[in-house]
């Protein structure tokens, strides 16, 4: 599998890196045998509403119940994208209905969608939405450092009423020049 995308570091609260733990990662999943094979384990029970996804370092889609913190799911490593993803059956088969890039504890780009698409087309989930069904811009603020979600293109920071860059710029250990731990081909 080709890797696109930026490589995302884990920039949430500290105290959460502190819960990962190697047997809590979120499920690989390669395959639709291995979906099916998930959704029919004890997480079938969790399919009713979103559940926590992130596409790893790898390429490879990982899932864990909705209420795991998505640095726990990634096993405290980096990301292609993260967010919540949502499941249902048409016609004897798994489909996504809804995928966002709602993680702030990673706070993916929406331009990380790619490596979402090809995740889920490797694990045999092509029935899919041709990008996030609801899409999550985050800004750090230049002035105050504090993480913003932006709406309705309203570029301001909400905690002190400075101008947000239109870039991604969240990762703050990333310098100034390139705002993303790497780029993959």
């Amino acid at each position: 599998m080709e890797l696109r995308g930026w490589n995302y570091r884990y920039v949430g609260p500290a105290e959460l890196r502190t819960l990962v733990r190697p047997e809590g990662e979120g499920r690989r999943i390669r395959s639709a045998a291995e979906f099916e094979d998930w959704a029919s384990g004890p997480a079938a029970a969790e399919l009713s509403e979103p559940v926590t996804f992130v596409v790893d370092g790898a390429g490879v889609l990982r899932l864990a119940p909705r209420r795991s913190e998505h640095v726990v799911c990634a096993g405290g490593g980096t990301v292609l994208s993260a967010g919540e993803i949502t499941f249902g059956r048409e016609s004897g088969r798994w489909v996504v209905r809804a995928v966002s890039n709602q993680s702030t504890g990673y706070c993916p780009d929406t331009g990380s969608w790619p490596a979402v698409a090809d995740a889920l087309d490797a694990a045999g989930l092509g029935l899919r939405p041709d990008g996030f069904t609801h899409e999550v811009v985050f800004r750090r603020c230049p002035a105050c450092a504090q993480l913003n979600i932006v709406r309705e293109e309203h570029f301001v920071c909400v905690f002190c009423d400075g101008p947000l860059p239109p870039g991604w710029n969240v990762d703050p250990s990333a310098g100034s020049g390139e705002s993303r731990a790497g780029r993959f081909g």
